[in-house]
């Protein structure tokens, strides 16, 4: 007899990513080739952990280990309310509106489960196609539908949420937005927010906005609003993903937060428990000094922008075309030649790895994402067989 399965495990495969970092292992164990391995695939770059960030977790590690709770510490609350005052100039209440979590992506995976009535009538998450894949599956494992909204570089990758048609917005209980966006790298300004907002409130939606990359964006531009100061004050129905996973170098440390309405916030507190996500409180200490301050980060955006030069002058000498990429760490191009995934097979065999634009949606079709995880030198070499291929033919140019 065989064993019990929940049949969305089939129906929705494997984690699309996951598979570029067996590859890139897979790839790094070939070390017969004699050949470096340049990849841009995950979002994890290789740069350290700020030393202070370390010193914090040492300094944090008790003897005596102990369960944490899903509140989190005081001070680790009231330091992620403290860099929303700074960055956003938007006060919130550290003991009702804002909660630690283990890394956003779990949040974002589990936020459905405290909203989504799985035999009511209004189900669907809205997301934008292409997209972080985690807002379709965690709706999707809480019983809920999803509905992705096909965004186009012509809209300039934007979740246009007052364009949808009435009866498809009574059908969802749930919107999640993101930008600066992955993995286009699009951004918006105060007025999306605004609008988008008040689209959601006329239908009585919960907004949710993802603002991972709220601090990583070109020296030139100007910082990216939040759906947070769109409100004025008033967060109704209203929750923002956090994380310092890309802004402090902690992708491992896994430290992000919810920051919103009171009422989804407690929501989440009783959820929690039951699922048994709490951060735990040695890292929750090096979350502390994260959120406390600012300058690391300004740090690690000027590297993350050394790395953008390279790639854009490489990307407009060659004649290949970039959307998007106004923020994040991502770099957003179309497939020279039309097909994502064989110009992605076809970077493989220079030791390159991209991903293809298909991974994160139908409507990532032929266009493919880079996120700048080598160092700055590792860029510019990348960059040199880059040229090198095209040069013999073995790549496109455009």
């Amino acid at each position: 007899m065989p064993l019990p399965t929940n049949p969305l495990l089939a129906e929705l495969g494997g984690y699309p990513l996951a598979a570029f970092q067996d590859l890139a292992r897979g790839l790094r164990a070939d070390a017969g080739s004699g050949r470096p391995l340049y990849d841009f695939s995950i979002g994890d770059p290789v740069e350290q952990t700020p030393p202070f960030i370390r010193a914090a977790l040492v300094a944090g590690l008790d003897p005596v280990s102990q369960y944490p709770t899903a509140a989190g510490l005081p001070e680790l609350r009231a330091a992620i309310a403290g860099w929303v005052a700074r960055r956003f100039g938007v006060a919130v209440d550290p003991d009702r509106e804002v909660l630690p979590t283990a890394g956003s992506k779990e949040a974002v995976f589990h936020l459905p489960l405290a909203l989504v009535d799985p035999s009511g009538p209004r189900r669907a998450v809205v997301w934008g196609d292409p997209g972080y894949p985690v807002y379709e599956r965690g709706q999707r494992f809480a019983g809920g539908t999803s509905d992705p909204v096909a965004l186009t570089a012509a809209d300039g990758w934007r979740l246009e949420l007052g364009d949808l048609a009435p009866d498809r917005l009574a059908k969802a209980c749930l919107v999640w937005t993101n930008y600066p966006h992955n993995p286009t790298g699009a951004t918006v300004d105060l007025d999306y927010h605004r609008r988008t907002l008040a689209t959601a409130r006329d239908h009585e939606l919960v907004l949710a906005s993802d603002e991972c990359y709220a601090d990583i964006y070109p020296d030139d531009a100007p910082a990216p609003p939040s759906l947070l100061q769109a409100c004025d004050g008033n967060l109704r129905g209203v929750v923002v993903a956090l994380s310092l996973s890309k802004r402090s170098g902690m992708t491992g440390y896994r430290c992000g937060a919810l920051v919103g309405d009171a009422e989804l916030i407690a929501a989440q507190r009783l959820l929690r428990p039951n699922v048994g996500t709490a951060s735990p409180e040695v890292l929750q200490r090096a979350a502390i000094a994260a959120w406390s301050d600012d300058e690391h980060a300004a740090q690690r955006r000027a590297v993350f922008n050394a790395k953008r030069a390279v790639l854009l002058e490489f990307f407009a000498d060659a004649g290949i075309h970039v959307s998007g990429s106004a923020a994040t760490f991502y770099l957003w191009f179309a497939a020279p030649g039309g097909d994502d995934a064989a110009y992605a097979e076809a970077l493989l065999k220079t030791r390159i790895i991209a991903s293809p634009g298909r991974a994160f949606g139908p409507a990532g079709r032929d266009w493919l994402r880079l996120a700048l995880v080598p160092s700055v030198d590792g860029c510019a070499e990348a960059v040199a067989v880059w040229r090198d291929a095209i040069a013999v033919g073995a790549l496109p140019g455009h």
